[in-house]
């Protein structure tokens, strides 16, 4: 398989097909009819808003616009584009009076702490709205980051549900094209906006479309590290990638139970969310 092949392409329709289904079931099966998430102008968040907005319904999705002192203005207006095309119903909570104290308390806490902190607050309001607006929280996060590790645990990989989990970044891109969101929005660099000028790929050192690839054939066609090397792949990058896949595993999963019983959460116990469904 050639590194020139485009075998990221997806069938949109078909995409967009499930990915609805999927919300609308499994906030349906949990006795919901609504869907709470953070919406932060950037592609990943404002995809999971046109994809809740479809299958719930505007009137039963509330977007939350989430802005720290730093954050950039073009995030609030891109949100606000996206608020205002669907329909939706929003709010804005700024988190810098709840960050700022603890910021202040740990003075020589680097940004990958800060943006850490940032990230839980903002799902504090996340799950604080989800009682008041009586809906359930929906992710944001894709198939890259989940593999990649980046994200921040009980912060944005916090959800009810994830409908974008299983689309890498690229294929997301697709599904945000065929949907309709914004062209600025989708073409932007990726940000966590969690401090002035960052972006994702500055940060991972590489971008979302070589990852994407490599991740393709280590994942989804069980390629071995020296096969993606054979197919064209720097072999510092594949040992990269593969090392951030193995250490990141601890995020992919419920904290792990130690077995005591015969009938254990996580191991014999799985199915209670099947149960009168």
């Amino acid at each position: 398989m050639s590194m020139k092949e485009d075998y990221l392409q997806i069938n949109t329709d078909l995409a967009r097909k499930i990915l609805t289904g999927f919300i609308r079931t499994e906030i349906t099966r949990a006795g919901f009819s609504r869907a709470v998430l953070g919406l932060s102008g950037g592609i990943d968040s404002s995809l999971a808003c046109y994809l809740a907005a479809e299958a719930l319904g505007p009137e039963n999705v509330l977007g939350i616009r989430m802005p720290y002192e730093t954050s950039s203005s073009e995030s609030m207006e891109h949100a606000q584009q996206v608020i205002d095309a669907l329909g939706i119903q929003t709010l804005t909570v700024s988190i810098t009076g709840m960050v700022q104290p603890l910021f202040e308390r740990f003075p020589d806490a680097g940004q990958v702490r800060q943006g850490n902190i940032m990230a839980r607050a903002r799902m504090i309001i996340l799950y604080d709205q989800s009682v008041a607006f009586n809906g359930l929280v929906v992710g944001t996060g894709n198939k890259t980051e989940l593999l990649l590790g980046y994200t921040t645990l009980f912060g944005d990989s916090a959800s009810a549900l994830n409908p974008m989990g299983d689309l890498y970044k690229t294929q997301l891109r697709q599904l945000a094209r065929a949907m309709g969101v914004p062209e600025e929005i989708v073409a932007k660099p990726p940000s966590a906006d969690l401090w002035a000028g960052q972006t994702d790929e500055q940060e991972l050192g590489f971008t979302y479309e070589d990852a994407d690839r490599l991740l393709y054939l280590l994942v989804d066609q069980r390629y071995s590290p020296q096969s993606c090397v054979e197919a064209g792949f720097d072999e510092t990058f594949v040992r990269q990638v593969v090392r951030r896949i193995r250490q990141n595993h601890f995020k992919r999963l419920m904290p792990p139970i130690a077995k005591v019983s015969n009938r254990t959460i996580g191991y014999d116990f799985l199915y209670l969310r099947d149960w009168g469904t």
